[in-house]
C-alpha cells in the first residue's frame, strides 16, 4: 500500500519560506520593542530554573521547551546578538542567534503553542521579571511580518471587520435581545422589563462576550436579570459591545487599540458613566489596564468589572440573595486575567459567600492559582488543542480534588476551557458564571406594574 501523502500546513510553509527582507523587517520591529524596562529584564535573568513548577505546562509535560526561563532564553538570545559590548545595538547582527526561519518557527511553537500569557511565572520569579510581557514582545515580532497563528489571526480579523469576534450580525444582536427581553418579563412577571439597546444618558454601559448572545444566552439573562432586581440604569450598545481583545493575545497594538477604543466610542455616543465589562478576564485586563498604555491616554470615566458592580449591590443592599438554593459544593476558578494581571480577586468570594451555603476554596487559590489553560489565545488556536487540554490537567486535578459540584468562572474564556477538561477528566461538575449563581439567588420583590 502507498504511504499517505503528509498534509503540508500552509503556516509553517510559509515560516520556512520567509524571504531575508522579512526576517530584515521582524529585526526592526523587534529593535522597536527595545525599551529600558525589557532591556533590563532581557538581562536579569540568572538561569535559577525555579519558574519551572509555577508553569501549568511544565507540570503536565516535564519537557524542558515548557519552562519559562527556556521560553525567555529565545528572546534573550537575539537581543544579546544585537547587543554591543557597550550595552547598544549593533547594526547588523552576528551569527550567532541571528532570526532565521529556524528560529523563528521554534518561536511560533514557544511563544504561540506553549504559553497562555497568565503570568504565573512572572509573580514567582526571584528576580521579578515580566516573563509574560517579553513573551508578548516576541508575539508582536512575529505579528510584525503577519506570522500570528491564522486562526488566532481569524478571531482578531473577525473582530475587526464585523465588530465583534463572533461575526454577529446587528439584526441578530437585536433580536436576541428583543426575545431575551420577553424572557426577562416572565421571568420576573413584569411587562416593562427589558435589556435597553442605545439608550443615551445611563449610569452603566454594559459590554458582553459575543459568546454570550451567540451560545450562552442565558448567562445574559441571567445579568440583566440582576440589573433589574438592582433597579440599575443601565443599557447595551447595539454596535460595539464586545468586551474581548484579542488583540492581547495576537501582539499586533494597532489592532488591539482599535477594538478596545470603539468600547470608548460607544461611551461617548451614549453617554454613559461607567463602562462595565462582562465576565471576561483578558476583556478586563485589555481594557481596563493595557488600553490606557496602548493608546497612550486616561479615561475619563469609571471602567469596572461587572463582578465589583454585583458586589457592591450586595453591600448596599440592593438585591436580595437566599443562598439556600444553592446546597451544593461550590468552588471558584480564579481567571488569571481577572485575578492575578487584573486585581479583582476578593470580590467574587464575597458574592459566592453570600449566594451559596457551601463554599471551597481550591489550591492554590488567588493570585498564585493555575491558569485553566483557556487563556492566550489558545481556545482558538486549534493546532495546540492537544497540548491545552494535557496542560489543563492541572485545573483538572485542582478541581478534583475539592469534591466541589459547581466550578464556578467570571469568564467565558475559562468556562469554554473548563467544559472541556469537564469532558475530558471526567469531573462530573457544573460550570457557572459569578451572574448565573446570582441570578439563581436572587429574591426578587413585586414592582407595581
Amino acid at each position: 500500500m502507498a504511504s499517505e501523502k503528509v498534509q503540508k500546513d500552509p503556516y509553517i510553509e510559509r515560516i520556512r519560506n520567509l524571504k531575508p527582507d522579512q526576517l530584515q523587517s521582524a529585526l526592526a520591529a523587534f529593535k522597536r520593542l527595545l525599551d529600558h524596562e525589557t532591556v533590563a529584564n532581557l538581562q536579569s535573568c540568572v538561569n535559577c530554573g525555579l519558574c519551572a513548577e509555577t508553569c501549568h505546562y511544565y507540570q503536565a509535560t516535564g519537557e524542558l521547551d515548557d519552562i519559562p526561563a527556556y521560553k525567555l532564553k529565545l528572546v534573550k538570545s537575539l537581543f544579546k546578538d544585537l547587543s554591543t559590548v557597550l550595552g547598544g545595538l549593533k547594526e547588523k547582527p552576528g551569527k550567532n542567534g541571528v532570526l532565521d526561519s529556524q528560529t523563528i518557527e521554534k518561536w511560533v511553537d514557544s511563544f504561540f503553542g506553549r504559553c497562555t500569557l497568565c503570568g504565573r511565572c512572572a509573580l514567582n520569579c526571584t528576580m521579578g521579571i515580566d516573563i509574560t510581557r517579553l513573551i508578548r514582545m516576541a508575539r508582536s515580532t512575529l505579528a510584525s511580518i503577519d506570522l500570528v497563528p491564522p486562526e488566532l489571526q481569524s478571531t482578531v480579523t473577525t473582530a475587526v471587520e464585523k465588530g465583534n469576534n463572533m461575526g454577529i450580525h446587528r439584526e441578530e444582536w437585536l433580536d436576541t435581545l428583543q426575545w431575551l427581553s420577553e424572557e426577562l418579563q416572565m421571568e420576573v412577571s413584569d411587562q416593562k422589563a427589558q435589556l435597553p439597546v442605545d439608550k443615551p444618558g445611563e449610569k452603566l454601559l454594559y459590554t458582553v462576550n459575543p459568546r454570550e448572545p451567540k451560545f450562552f444566552p442565558l448567562s445574559l439573562l441571567a445579568t440583566a436579570k440582576i440589573f433589574y432586581a438592582a433597579g440599575e440604569s443601565w443599557t447595551v450598545a447595539s454596535d460595539y459591545y464586545d468586551v474581548t481583545n484579542y488583540g492581547l493575545y495576537s501582539g499586533n497594538d494597532k489592532e488591539a487599540v482599535l477594538l478596545s477604543s470603539r468600547l470608548r466610542e460607544s461611551m461617548i455616543k451614549l453617554k454613559a458613566e461607567i463602562l462595565v465589562l462582562g465576565e471576561c478576564g483578558h476583556g478586563y485586563n485589555s481594557n481596563r489596564w493595557e488600553a490606557p498604555e496602548w493608546m497612550a491616554t486616561e479615561d475619563k470615566f469609571e471602567v469596572k468589572s461587572i463582578i465589583e458592580i454585583i458586589a457592591d449591590y450586595i453591600r448596599w443592599g440592593l438585591i436580595k440573595l437566599d443562598p439556600s438554593r444553592h446546597r451544593k459544593l461550590v468552588t471558584l476558578h480564579d481567571p488569571c486575567n481577572l485575578v492575578r494581571l487584573g486585581g479583582i480577586i476578593e470580590e467574587q468570594r464575597f458574592i459566592l459567600k453570600n449566594a451559596a451555603t457551601d463554599f471551597i476554596e481550591m489550591y492554590p487559590n488567588r493570585e498564585k492559582n493555575f491558569c485553566c489553560g483557556g487563556g492566550g489565545g489558545q481556545l482558538s488556536m486549534t493546532r495546540y488543542a492537544k497540548r491545552r487540554l494535557e496542560a489543563g490537567r492541572i485545573k483538572a486535578d485542582q478541581i478534583r480534588k475539592t469534591g466541589a459540584q459547581i466550578v464556578v468562572a467570571p469568564c467565558h474564556n475559562c468556562i469554554d476551557q473548563l467544559n472541556e477538561l469537564n469532558r475530558e477528566y471526567d469531573l462530573k461538575v457544573e460550570i457557572k458564571t459569578i451572574s448565573e449563581v446570582i441570578a439563581d439567588a436572587l429574591v426578587i420583590d413585586k414592582k407595581d406594574k
